[in-house]
């Protein structure tokens, strides 16, 4: 063989390896999903490890394009800037982090800090509160790069009426909101169930929603956790429909046991085609536990969201 027919030869090769290597990267098995679903740390410790960039980069392998982290307000800035860091490196999006109010207060109800009960109502220590807590979740906004964050409204007083605690809920988020409004944090309210959160003033979607059109602002929408909605009242599709304006996030976990989808009795195959063919780009969080433990649930668990994603687009 002559030198030019050698170069020619192995240049071929070479390119057909390439396209070999490019063809296994993105297999079935390893493609992104159809829909943006974000694990959180939890879910992939036996196979990825305990470093977060670690994690982030084993979910990047396996289809995933999103995170969440209801913690990552606590955790130490240079570990959320390197967090940041990756994420954009590898175009990933960040998702929810919980804007830590307090799920047991009567702050954002009745105007009231501390001991829920004992307190006297004082707006000015609830708005100084809430502007602290906005701020601080501004910074963490900065490093991670995020767009959401959790917030739940806190008990729901029986000495006070549901109008007065509603108007008071309106009027501290309108608050917020003001401070929120020149860094773009979206602020989405998460209805909790009463039988794992007894005693929560949010509890469904409508009520939500209700809220939101009053504040009638952009920082302030609406974080449909699945789960919850399902053992509220069901009727998820036509809810997600009905409150679709005032949506911004998706949470999931199957009903029992809150793990991953296939597991119980939500048929998240067709949830998530309806979300589809709705044109929902945001985040759908994995907001649940692995059914099985160890390094095989973590298989199963991606094989899961495989089953339920692989609808007919």
């Amino acid at each position: 063989m002559n030198r030019r027919n050698f170069i020619s030869s192995t240049l071929a090769a070479s390119a057909l390896g390439a396209v070999g290597t490019a063809a296994t990267a993105m297999t079935p098995e390893k493609a992104p999903f159809k829909l943006n679903y974000a694990p959180g740390f939890r879910h992939f410790r036996n196979s990825a490890g305990e470093d977060p960039i670690d994690q982030i980069k084993f979910m990047h392998d396996n289809g995933f394009r999103a995170i969440e982290d209801n913690g990552m307000m606590g955790r130490d800035p240079f570990l959320q800037s390197k967090i940041g860091n990756e994420l954009a490196r590898l175009d990933m999006t960040m998702g929810v982090f919980v804007l830590g109010f307090g799920m047991d207060s009567y702050m954002f109800t009745c105007n009231q800090t501390g001991e829920k009960m004992r307190d006297t109502p004082d707006p000015e220590a609830v708005r100084t509160f809430i502007k602290e807590t906005c701020l601080k979740g501004i910074e963490t906004q900065k490093r991670v790069k995020a767009q959401w964050a959790t917030v739940v409204l806190g008990a729901d007083n029986p000495n006070l009426d549901y109008d007065y605690q509603f108007s008071n809920v309106v009027d501290n988020l309108k608050y917020a909101c003001e401070w929120l409004e020149p860094s773009g944090l979206i602020m989405v309210l998460e209805p909790l169930n009463f039988m794992n959160h007894p005693g929560v003033f949010l509890k469904t979607v409508p009520q939500a929603y209700a809220i939101c059109k009053a504040v009638n602002h952009p920082c302030c929408k609406i974080l449909n956790d699945l789960y919850h909605s399902q053992i509220e009242k069901g009727n998820l599709i036509n809810d997600l429909d009905r409150a679709w304006d005032e949506t911004a996030y998706i949470q999931v976990g199957d009903v029992p046991g809150r793990n991953e989808p296939t597991t119980g009795e939500i048929n998240y195959l067709n949830v998530f085609r309806h979300l589809h063919r709705k044109g929902f780009k945001g985040i759908v969080g994995m907001e649940h536990g692995i059914s099985i433990k160890g390094i095989e649930g973590e298989k199963r668990l991606i094989q899961a969201y495989r089953e339920v994603d692989a609808f007919a687009v």
